[in-house]
């Protein structure tokens, strides 16, 4: 058991956690939410005892073994892909080293022996005699060929490294596993390994991650920090977010009796029971919220942005004709004589082993990069608003908020004053004096909402988006998932958020160097197609 007391944690005025209290316990999964710089992963560098704390103490359990997800990517550089993960149970790692050390004493004494008898007993039992062939079992299943086993950290690719490092810390299976952002740079396949890894694991985790879709797979309780203190919740991040929301209905309804609120409540509480008994964590997760009594439920004090796209007009019968169209880059293609039209009513998400090539791709239609060869044209009813995956070269100079957005303002809109470009600033969580904020001091997650504001004042009806998920917190991830699956208008995007994929996805496009595979279908379904994985070999093999 983890047990958090009275811990406090302040950076100068800005306090990030004030005598929080909180225990952890065996055979929960606890995803960690709260807005960006709530102090997430700060919380668990406190639990690892990377950070202390201001006051308060975090105590374990005497004899568990606590491992952590780690995110410095150089730091075994100079270690083999299988001893770096042999070393993530540092205790058995010492002792198989202490024990060789033994054994190559020139003058090997009665005492040596003994000591190293005493040292084959305990490496035994941590389970040292298997723990190389457990590790490359480990590798392999993460997807890390045995060819690269031997081969130095320093020397695999960075999306390798991930797998490497992750496969560290689940190693040996620890007591407490702490794991921040644990999806980033993996692929489908291997999320679901973990998602199923974890859904099985009998000890504590802890998890931060912005993916919904992972935490609802994996977690039996949420964590939320909000307001300088943290409050667990039990259920996945959904069950938190659907049930904060009903509690939050049922405060301003006053005209219902407390009766029919108790009634709702109890029929919200049965019907994600009865679902979690499907899931994974069928029951673990069934159990936890047989427990759950009503008053646990309470409305949470997030604010969430207003992310409502409102046509101007509505799109014609011709959205986009695409006609071998080619791309190449650094040497490599990217895609080939790839052709498609996009009709009316459609969503599309965009997937490819390689981002350069969506990124490409999407450039390419909002004529902000060439293609080699071939055209694409769009109807002459469409109006395009675009989310780029780098939006740096919007946030040059120091101008305000305000004054930023004022620049994108389409010319038939007519008086355009303080209160118009505040709506827009405010619907984003801009409020007050924040719209007098220069644009360079900006964070990544700011950046992000305030594109989306500059896409909301454009009315399109055509939404194109590279990544929207990165940088923005779940809050207005949820957003903004709602308001595409809302809005009238075609989508067209590209994103590792599982969850947005498959609400707001109609038809599934995977680009490819050698064409394209295409499927009117939800993801979940494109990913299950056994035709699409027969394809999936023959284009990029």
């Amino acid at each position: 058991m983890i047990s958090v007391n009275n811990l406090t944690l302040a950076y100068g005025k800005r306090v990030l956690f004030d005598e929080v209290n909180l225990n952890f316990t065996k055979g929960n999964c606890y995803g960690i939410i709260g807005a960006n710089g709530a102090g997430k992963s700060t919380l668990l560098k406190i639990i690892s005892g990377e950070i202390e704390p201001n006051k308060g103490t975090v105590s374990i359990s005497p004899g568990e073994r606590m491992a952590v997800l780690r995110q410095d990517h150089f730091e075994f550089d100079d270690i083999s892909v299988l001893d770096t993960v042999l070393m993530g149970h540092n205790k058995m790692w010492d002792i198989r080293h202490e024990k060789d050390a033994v054994y190559m004493k020139e003058n090997f004494s009665e005492a040596d022996g003994m000591k190293a008898a005493h040292l084959e007993e305990e490496f035994g039992e941590m389970g040292g005699y298997t723990a190389e062939s457990d590790a490359a079992t480990l590798l392999s299943e993460l997807g890390v060929k045995d060819e690269f086993h031997q081969t130095l950290m320093r020397d695999i690719a960075a999306n390798v490294k991930v797998r490497v490092l992750l496969a560290q810390a689940l190693f040996g299976n620890p007591d407490i596993l702490l794991l921040d952002e644990p999806t980033n740079n993996l692929d489908v396949a291997t999320i679901s390994w973990l998602e199923n890894f974890l859904a099985d694991y009998e000890n504590i985790v802890l998890v931060v991650s912005h993916d919904r879709h992972f935490l609802d797979a994996v977690c039996t309780h949420v964590a939320d920090v909000d307001r300088q203190k943290i409050k667990i919740y039990t259920g996945n991040y959904t069950f938190w977010y659907e049930s904060s929301q009903l509690a939050a209905r049922q405060m301003t309804d006053k005209n219902k009796k407390t009766e029919d609120k108790r009634k709702d409540l109890l029929e919200f509480i049965a019907r994600f029971s009865a679902n979690a008994s499907k899931s994974k964590q069928a029951t673990s997760r069934k159990k936890a919220l047989e427990k759950l009594v009503i008053e646990d439920i309470s409305p949470s004090n997030r604010k969430y942005p207003g992310i409502i796209f409102k046509p101007e007009r509505d799109p014609g019968n011709q959205i986009l004709n695409v006609e071998k169209l080619t791309k190449k880059m650094d040497g490599r293609t990217l895609f080939h004589n790839i052709s498609f039209d996009i009709v009316k009513g459609q969503k599309i998400a965009f997937l490819g082993r390689d981002p350069a090539a969506l990124t490409a791709f999407f450039e390419i239609i909002n004529k902000k990069m060439k293609a080699d060869s071939g055209k694409f044209e769009w109807g002459t009813t469409i109006t395009t608003a675009y989310l780029p995956n780098d939006n740096t070269e919007f946030f040059t100079g120091k101008l305000s908020l305000m004054d930023w957005l004022r620049q994108y303002v389409p010319p038939y809109v007519k008086d355009v004053d303080e209160d118009f470009l505040r709506g827009f600033l405010g619907k984003m969580l801009f409020s007050g004096d924040e719209i007098k904020k220069k644009i360079n001091v900006l964070s990544g997650g700011e950046k992000v909402r305030c594109m989306i504001s500059r896409m909301m004042l454009q009315n399109p009806n055509v939404v194109i988006l590279d990544e929207p998920t990165n940088h923005l917190d779940l809050e207005s991830i949820t957003a903004f998932n709602d308001g595409m699956i809302t809005f009238p208008g075609i989508v067209l995007c590209t994103t590792h958020d599982h969850q947005f994929m498959q609400t707001v996805a109609n038809r599934i496009i995977e680009i490819t160097p050698k064409g394209i595979i295409d499927r009117v279908t939800t993801y979940d379904d494109y990913l299950m197609d056994e035709r699409v994985k027969a394809l999936q070999e023959e284009l990029y093999n």
